[in-house]
């Protein structure tokens, strides 16, 4: 993860050292624990030097609670938009859908079982008890016979056959609440008291036994979980383990540092309506309150008009934790093009590989492809890692267009000298490069 992680060592650390933390406080035995806050930490840097890409990276390394939240897309009460509890909202729900997915994974066994039963019933009724006239005999056949079957079914055998299964259809309707604040949430719970009201409707279908085998197994696993059980730890993880990420705070800072008319005129108001939920309070949720006392909050921003100066001071007070990050430079651009797991070579490479080619970049490539980047961005604008994919996208765009022809080597090198042929006439022409890189 660190080695992965774009810019310097400064974030790395940062980042590491309150994640670390929540494991520290959850194995703190005292009453202290309660009074232990997370330091909130704010990016600052401009764009393209992945301050978003450590929000992904967080959702997979962290096993919590994680929500990735626009800045943007929140208004002051009194306008019309999206209010800022509705962040934590949108908490609770995804710590509800984590510990699900796993209760769901513990009781796959019994799913399973329970699956493989229905769909035999269906393809071989069972001896009905209440019969005076059915033998031993008849009795252990069927038996015997079911279990063959069972057999083929784990198998795969019967996977094409048609069977008719009764499924059960949503008849909730679809409802969408548009109004002032709050009225999303209002939105799911009209939908939740309907959905409690209306009985659940059966309705026979044919499939074959390979869907109908997934589609009675989701609902098997529904019927063994404890949705209670499930609410609690949810809301547990979410007050104790989740983590919030605000991106582009630097939008709703005043840039002279004050209020502005026209369409600014929420900005402040958004930040005061951030402060109690950053510094602590209790929100309602359709799974009941959470406390986000103990969240963690990162926020980012590019801040390359206004400074987090700007914000308003009780804000800044609520991220002690301020983390520069440099533009990226020819060096980082190699390693974002080799290192990480899914890099953008390698996407390129499982792309062209479809079409039975195999593309191949040399070092010398590689660091010509880096060096481009890293000057267009001090010449024309400077949009970070993003410039990459203006880059590779035109290195490769006659090779993309013409691979499905089968007129192309089955061996494509990408070297220096292959990518100064392509790019240099457009790195050189900047009025070129500010339409096409």
């Amino acid at each position: 993860f660190l080695n992965d992680m774009f810019s310097g060592g400064p974030l790395k650390k940062a980042v590491a050292i309150a994640l670390r933390n929540r494991w520290r406080r959850q194995n703190v035995q005292d009453d202290i624990k309660n009074e232990i806050m997370p330091n909130n930490i704010i990016m600052i840097g401009p764009t393209g030097v992945g301050k978003t890409e450590i929000a992904r990276r967080l959702a997979k390394l962290a096993n919590a609670p994680f929500v990735k939240v626009e800045a943007t897309k929140f208004t002051e009460v009194g306008y019309v938009g999206r209010d800022v509890e509705s962040m934590v909202r949108d908490l609770a729900e995804r710590a509800v859908s984590i510990v699900k997915e796993e209760h769901l994974e513990s009781k796959k066994g019994a799913a399973l079982l329970a699956a493989e039963n229905r769909i035999l019933d269906i393809l071989i009724p069972p001896v009905k008890k209440s019969s005076d006239n059915i033998s031993d005999s008849e009795n252990e056949e069927n038996s015997l016979t079911r279990e063959k079957f069972r057999q083929m079914l784990k198998n795969g055998v019967l996977n094409d056959r048609i069977i008719e299964v009764e499924v059960i259809v949503d008849q909730t309707p679809n409802l969408h609440v548009l109004g002032p604040i709050g009225m999303d949430e209002i939105g799911m719970n009209i939908q939740d008291i309907f959905g409690n009201i209306l009985p659940k409707k059966r309705k026979s279908r044919k499939m074959k036994v390979s869907e109908a085998k997934i589609l009675i197994e989701k609902e098997e696993a529904d019927k063994l979980i404890d949705m209670e059980a499930v609410i609690r730890e949810a809301l547990y993880r979410a007050e104790n383990s989740g983590i919030i990420f605000i991106d582009e705070i630097d939008k709703i800072a005043s840039w002279s540092g004050g209020g502005s008319g026209g369409p600014d005129v929420s900005r402040e108001g958004v930040q005061r309506d951030l402060l109690p939920i950053v510094e602590g309070c209790a929100v309602n949720t359709k799974y009941g309150m959470v406390s986000t006392d103990h969240v963690l909050f990162i926020a980012s921003g590019a801040f390359h008009i206004s400074k987090p100066s700007d914000l308003v001071p009780e804000l800044q007070g609520r991220f002690p934790i301020r983390v520069e990050l440099k533009s990226l430079t020819e060096e980082d651009f190699v390693k974002i093009l080799t290192q990480p797991e899914n890099a953008l070579i390698k996407q390129y490479q499982a792309l062209i590989k479809t079409e039975n080619i195999n593309l191949e970049f040399d070092e010398t490539g590689i660091h010509e492809i880096a060096s481009l980047a890293a000057k267009v961005n001090d010449e024309v604008t400077n949009i970070g890692a993003r410039r990459l994919h203006t880059i590779m996208s035109t290195l490769l765009e006659e090779i993309m267009f013409e691979a499905p022809d089968e007129i192309l080597s089955n061996n494509i090198v990408i070297n220096a000298e292959k990518v100064q042929d392509v790019l240099n006439d457009i790195v050189k022409n900047t009025d070129l490069s500010k339409y096409i890189l």
